[in-house]
């Protein structure tokens, strides 16, 4: 109602690990366990989700980000403009000259000139400068003792994570020169983590992203369950 989008589609993460998690078991090990109270709240979004008749899609093995990935490709070589709706940073490689990123929650636009300001360039940095830096809320490792600062200020000069590798030498600091090559590995595999796969096999031509009409029987009736007072009444 805000936005008046053209087209619309809900994304949810799959149950079970992921590919990731074949790469590095300890991949997000260091998350706390969902809360109860927000677990009992999933299948009631997913319900809400069904009554408006929107487009939801999970994919066994992968985040929804891969699929929020594998959408963004789809739509961008066709030209048409994308909103991501997510304040999440990883989401950031993805942002392009017809692609933004909305935080709803902070009523924030990110842009190429957003990601640019965070990261010292385009969004193929992103994962350059998260690969040293690392992500402590998906337990990615990165490199120890550089933060994101830091990793923004070598890539920057060296451009990508494996010119900074092979130019360890041109690196101020003994301790910086050593923790580069004794945890180099642990950068590729970081890099692996965070890069989003925009290639799942998801069939996209197949599948509706129009806005239909919602089912406001079915609506008012979750809502009522709810106690959701002004929506059951709009529905």
């Amino acid at each position: 109602r805000d936005y008046n989008p053209d087209q619309f589609i809900v994304v949810f993460d799959a149950k079970g690990p992921t590919f990731r998690h074949e790469l590095y078991p300890d991949y997000k090990a260091n998350r706390a366990k969902m809360p109860d109270d927000l677990v009992e709240q999933i299948p009631l979004i997913k319900e809400v989700v069904q009554g408006f008749r929107f487009t939801a899609l999970e994919f066994n093995g992968y985040e929804a980000d891969d699929i929020i990935a594998t959408v963004v490709r789809h739509y961008s070589n066709k030209d048409i403009p994308v909103t991501i709706v997510s304040g999440d940073k990883d989401l950031m490689q993805l942002i392009g000259e017809k692609v933004t990123m909305l935080d709803t929650m902070k009523d924030k636009v990110f842009d190429l000139d957003t990601v640019s300001e965070r990261f010292g360039g385009g969004p193929d940095k992103v994962v350059e400068v998260q690969a040293l830096a690392g992500d402590s809320s998906d337990n990615v490792p990165g490199v120890p003792g550089i933060g994101e600062k830091t990793a923004r200020d070598l890539i920057e000069r060296f451009g990508t994570l494996e010119n900074l590798l092979e130019h360890i030498d041109e690196v101020t600091g003994t301790k910086r020169r050593e923790k580069l090559r004794e945890y180099a590995e642990q950068a590729r595999l970081s890099r692996e983590l965070v890069s989003l796969k925009n290639d799942l096999d998801l069939n996209l031509a197949q599948i509706e992203f129009s806005i239909p009409e919602p089912d406001r029987h079915e609506l008012a009736r979750i809502f009522q369950e709810l106690e959701f007072k002004q929506l059951y009444e709009e529905f």
